[in-house]
């Protein structure tokens, strides 16, 4: 789909206004007569003076586009073909209108001819489905081209390889992320990114190195090893200093060992961190960087730093013995090397390893150390994994798979084919347009972080609040805006899974920016990123839009849980959540009392359960063990390491267990006084009867003690009528239980206690 024409005018130039130094002109004249005469690397130089700006030449987007073309169709350049596809695809500079197709049919031919940026564009044109069907054959076979180069790049130079360095970066994610820190997903929530052990997230990276400098004079070992580390391998922000990596790595040695080699201290602390710094000495020894290259050094540094079991000695001293460097040659001692560096999660050696078990035919075992290298994001264990899956070794063939791991290696080689890094250098100097013609060729190629960087670039409607209009270099940066090109990147960013690019395409849709509005669509962005769980933004557009109905069924009681559901997510979404269920309560009330149709707030459902007897047991029984395992060791809070000045002095709350135990006890101490009032009951029962045995003997043997009087309720009861002769059993005393003494009166006695 080409989709409309873009509105391209912020990146025309006027060709009347161009005005040339002598020197430069007399170079421009003499360059198209030799173009003239089909000379091909004058047409070339021309084009790129054209399109690049190059030698302070003005931009001329058509010209650009008509001289490469020229050169295309003299000779087929493949730089050239690539060039126009790329101008077929983004229509850049309103030189050509945009034309997917044409555009992928100048990129294959390219690609046929070896040239590698095409081949990427071409492989993630199939991988996506940008101006043809989707095709994963097509998109291994490309991808495949172009991580076949990258494995080769990546094992030249010094032993052990390339160092890899990333370019790719958002350039959204230095200010919080598309939406600002605190409503990004990259700067919001538990999903937010962490700082690295690089990173300037929480400080200038200038003021990290002053205070790892101030601790280093301290004697701090740790911040001179850092230091050198930082020096050593480099960053975005700074460049490699071998030299002073070698300084501060030296320094740390010194500590621990003398020139002789012999330990000064015994200190284990020192001697770990020593043993880090050798690893890195004897690196550089070995590769000859930042010094000359000496295997015999490598090997003194390396020994020392095994003494302490440093993983990256144990690995440097496998690939010696591997590739017999400065040693015999043995691959049986570089694997047990290799192995217990392995051990210790260092992904280089997990990855030889791999190696050595794949050439012995043992593949799940390889894999398995494939996969924990590829962990980490090695490059080398992506291709054994893309290989792997791509020829249906020790597996079922995985097109998919070994696609998406090809298209990670090809990533993975940036300096052979990508020009983030022109694009990054001109971001800073705050050149847009550069910088903007860069991220879009890398985009073109794939990088998911260069799609977002156009997009962002682009992006005309981040804020209703701008400082544009205050800050006079803002205006400058933020000069190039282009809502429909934006769309497309902000699309293609999100189908590789950026979350805030989903959300991004949301509010295009919402608003009806670079395309027609489409309310069901944007609907469907903003519940796409919210099912991640990652995005508040997302999840509090979806509350808005079904409190207010917008491309949904409105819906009061789903927008509450929407609003919840984004301050679950990132507590510093308090304010604007709280604001917006306040309004929405009102809102449900009112729909309440006047009998609206909208579905109001509903109180959320008990989810008490009626439980028997022996289920409340069970479920008490089981509620104890947590209260257990969860307790103090010692049963109290040093008051010293109490956040809260003088301690806190809240109360806590009741737990539901205490109340349950506070129940059972009262339940046992209500039984054990029904026993005792019972038994009580029982011995002055006894009491009685044992008196009127008593009185029964005395009346039988004729005692002149006259009988007590009776009580006074007995006094007033009207005496009871004559009885006849006594019944079957009945005692003298005319009842039917045994007198005491009676054979039969003590089993009664036990018979009534029984029960």
């Amino acid at each position: 789909m080409n989709g409309p024409r873009v509105d391209d005018s912020y990146l025309e130039t006027d060709p009347s206004e161009r005005r040339l130094s002598k020197p430069l002109a007399k170079a421009v004249n003499l360059l198209e007569e030799a173009a003239r005469e089909q000379e091909s690397d004058a047409l070339f130089l021309l084009a790129d003076m054209n399109f690049y700006g190059n030698f302070t030449y003005p931009r001329n987007y058509g010209e650009a586009f008509r001289k490469y073309s020229h050169l295309a169709y003299l000779d087929g350049n493949s730089s050239a073909q690539h060039m126009v596809g790329f101008m077929y695809a983004t229509g850049i500079g309103g030189a050509v209108e945009r034309d997917q197709a044409k555009a992928l049919m100048y990129h294959t031919f390219s690609a046929l001819q070896g040239n590698t940026k095409s081949q990427m564009t071409t492989a993630f044109r199939h991988y996506s489905g940008i101006g043809t069907p989707r095709n994963c054959n097509e998109a291994a076979y490309w991808y495949k081209r172009v991580a076949d180069k990258a494995i080769a790049w990546s094992r030249s130079g010094p032993p052990g390889g390339q160092t890899v360095r990333k370019d790719s970066y958002r350039i959204a994610d230095e200010n919080g992320g598309v939406y600002g820190e605190g409503a990004s997903v990259v700067s919001s929530g538990v999903h937010a990114n962490k700082a690295g052990p690089n990173s300037d997230s929480h400080a200038a990276f200038d003021d990290v190195l002053e205070y790892l400098d101030l601790m280093s004079r301290k004697g701090d070992l740790k911040a001179t090893f850092s230091l050198g580390r930082l020096n050593y391998e480099g960053s975005r922000t700074m460049k490699r200093n071998l030299q002073t990596a070698r300084y501060y790595f030296r320094l740390v040695a010194r500590k621990y060992w003398a020139k002789d080699g012999s330990v000064i201290t015994e200190d284990g602390g020192i001697g770990k961190v020593a043993s880090k710094a050798a690893g890195y000495l004897g690196r550089m020894s070995l590769r000859g960087e930042g010094m000359e290259q000496s295997f015999e050094k490598a090997l003194v540094w390396f020994k020392r730093g095994l003494a302490n079991g440093d993983a990256l000695c144990q690995y440097e001293l496998g690939l010696m013995y591997l590739h017999g460097l400065g040693v015999r040659k043995d691959p049986v001692t570089a694997a047990d090397y290799f192995k217990e560096a392995a051990n210790q999660d260092f992904a280089s050696a997990q990855t030889y390893l791999g190696q050595l078990f794949l050439d012995q035919g043992d593949i799940p075992t390889a894999t398995r150390y494939f996969d924990l290298a590829a962990r980490h994001g090695h490059i080398e264990a992506f291709y054994h994994l893309a290989e792997i899956s791509n020829n249906g070794i020790g597996r079922e063939r995985s097109c998919d798979r070994a696609t998406a791991y090809y298209k990670l290696v090809a990533e993975k080689a940036e300096p052979i084919h990508s020009s983030l890094n022109e694009a990054n250098d001109a971001y800073e100097d705050g050149d847009m347009e550069t910088a903007l013609v860069n991220y879009m060729m890398a985009a073109e190629q794939g990088y998911e972080a260069a799609q977002a960087n156009v997009a962002y670039i682009l992006d005309g409607h981040r804020s209703f609040l701008s400082l544009d209009t205050v800050l006079s270099w803002k205006q400058q940066r933020n000069s190039v805006r282009n809502s429909i090109l934006a769309l497309i990147y902000w699309t293609r960013s999100a189908q590789q899974s950026n979350i805030d690019s989903m959300v991004k395409m949301g509010d295009y849709y919402l608003g009806g920016l670079g395309i027609e509005a489409d309310l069901e669509k944007a609907a469907t962005c903003y519940q796409t990123a919210a099912e991640t769980r990652q995005s508040a933004q997302a999840l509090w557009n979806l509350g808005y839009i079904h409190e207010n109905g917008i491309g949904v069924e409105q819906d009061f009681h789903l927008a509450k849980r929407f609003y919840d559901q984004a301050l679950e997510t990132n507590q510093e979404a308090y304010l604007p959540v709280k604001m917006a269920l306040i309004k929405l309560r009102m809102r449900s009330f009112w729909n309440q009392i006047t009998h609206g149709k909208v579905n109001s707030i509903q109180p959320e459902p008990d989810k008490k359960k009626d439980w028997s007897f022996s289920e409340w047991m069970s479920n008490f029984l089981e509620d104890q063990q947590p209260y257990y395992n969860t307790a103090d060791d010692d049963g109290f809070v040093d008051a010293s390491s109490d956040p809260m000045p003088g301690g806190d002095d809240y109360i806590d709350d009741i737990d539901e267990s205490i109340i349950e135990s506070l129940i059972i006890l009262g339940l046992a101490g209500a039984l054990a006084f029904l026993v005792y009032y019972r038994q009580q009951r029982q011995n002055s029962h006894r009491r009685e009867m044992e008196r009127q045995q008593q009185q029964q003997q005395q009346q039988q043997q004729g005692g002149l003690s006259p009988p007590p009087p009776p009580p006074p309720q007995q006094q007033q009861q009207p005496q009871a009528p004559a009885q006849g002769p006594p019944l079957p059993g009945q005692q003298p005393d005319g009842g039917f239980f045994p007198p005491p003494g009676d054979p039969n009166y003590g089993p009664w006695i036990a018979g009534g206690a029984g029960h």
